[in-house]
């Protein structure tokens, strides 16, 4: 039996992480959860549902609504710094599923007290960069993400020293095939229309950009300690085909699966076991084709700048992903056109590492954050004009 810690338990991986654990009661038990406080009631079931002994909400309003959903039998409540807290926490296994940057924090936290890091917070490891790695032990980082966990288990085809590149694929997003006049007058609706996967809104934003998969170019350089050069991304619409691992004698290991989270998550909840049953496979009987194409980087160029910010590492990444997320919101609100998003980024990190960036050697927790919050001040002053 594995003790388990869900932060982020009412998003999109969160509530799909306890949709697997429900289905093995009997390898996992949840021990705590923590949330925001737009969902209470979603929340409250879980907690009936699966009775931790902890859950963490943002502040004494979303604790009073949780209370008042659970009457006088519910868990022990925490507010302020309650996701490091449910972090530091006896467990086999916390699953990291926040949003942004909170998740630095609890990730060092959880790596620190030695347990199994189940991280779907792809934006912790990539800002916080050898930082993270180095509270890392081996093994003890396991992602959540489709790509990442293909992989994972793709390198099992070979030693590591026989590894050539990693071939990442992306679905492409809504508007694949575009040019970018095409791209000028798109709508949030029309972003938020993903092909292949249903997830939380900026994730979705940022598939449509390719954001997300420059984030995953960052990551997986990370995981993995390859060069950024030898990472490569390609376009796979069906969303079949998660990743790629080319050796050296020219042989390509893949993993294929129907897009589904539910996989990975059961993965990274048991690795290295497999949970039976954790989501559906093929029926072989069914012709199918997989189409592979060349990323067009001139109409998509947030992968290219990723790999910029990559080079740079330091506190480049954590401007990146945070003026993104700022421009994110604004596209979504009609403040920013789709194609601002990404020309808005390479303004703001084009000045970061011109002026205040902070190389590797000096990275710290502190100096992350606070580049961090300048670029998302930044991002806010150029969408005020």
């Amino acid at each position: 039996m594995r003790d388990v810690v869900i932060l982020g338990s009412t998003g999109s991986i969160g509530t799909q992480t306890l949709d697997v654990i429900d289905r093995n009661r009997d390898r996992f038990r949840v021990v705590a959860l923590s949330a925001g406080g737009s969902r209470l009631d979603l929340l409250a079931d879980q907690v009936r549902s699966f009775a931790p002994a902890a859950v963490a909400v943002p502040d004494a309003q979303a604790a009073l609504g949780l209370a008042q959903r659970l009457g006088s039998n519910g868990p022990e409540l925490l507010t302020e710094d309650g996701n490091e807290a449910l972090a530091a926490r006896p467990c086999d296994v916390v699953v990291n599923a926040i949003t942004g940057a909170a998740g630095l924090r609890p990730t060092l936290v959880a790596l620190r007290a030695g347990v199994t890091l189940a991280l779907a917070n792809k934006e912790s490891l990539v800002i916080g960069g050898r930082l993270v790695t180095g509270a890392a032990s081996p093994g003890q980082l396991i992602p959540i993400d489709s790509e990442h966990s293909a992989i994972l288990q793709s390198l099992r085809g070979g030693a590591r020293g026989e590894v050539r590149r990693l071939i990442l694929t992306a679905s492409g997003g809504p508007f694949r095939g575009r040019s970018r006049a095409e791209l000028a007058d798109v709508t949030p609706a029309q972003a938020l229309a993903h092909p292949s996967w249903t997830m939380g809104r900026v994730i979705t934003i940022n598939s449509a950009t390719l954001v997300n998969k420059g984030l995953e170019v960052l990551e997986a350089a990370l995981l993995y300690q390859m060069d950024l050069d030898d990472i490569t991304v390609v376009v796979h619409p069906s969303s079949d085909v998660h990743s790629m691992v080319e050796f050296c004698d020219g042989a390509t290991i893949c993993q294929a699966s129907p897009p589904d989270m539910r996989l990975p998550i059961a993965l990274a909840l048991g690795w290295p076991e497999r949970i039976p049953d954790a989501a559906p496979g093929y029926d072989w009987t069914v012709p199918r084709d997989w189409h592979f194409e060349p990323l067009n980087d001139a109409v998509f160029p947030a992968v290219g700048l990723a790999r910029r910010c990559g080079k740079a590492a330091g506190t480049a990444p954590a401007v990146f992903n945070a003026a993104n997320e700022v421009c994110v919101d604004a596209f979504c609100d009609g403040r920013l056109g789709f194609l601002g998003i990404v020309d808005t980024v390479s303004a703001i990190v084009a000045e970061h590492l011109s002026s205040g960036h902070v190389p590797d050697e000096q990275l710290s927790v502190d100096a992350v954050l606070a580049a961090d919050r300048w670029a998302r001040q930044r991002a806010a002053e150029f969408l005020a004009g």
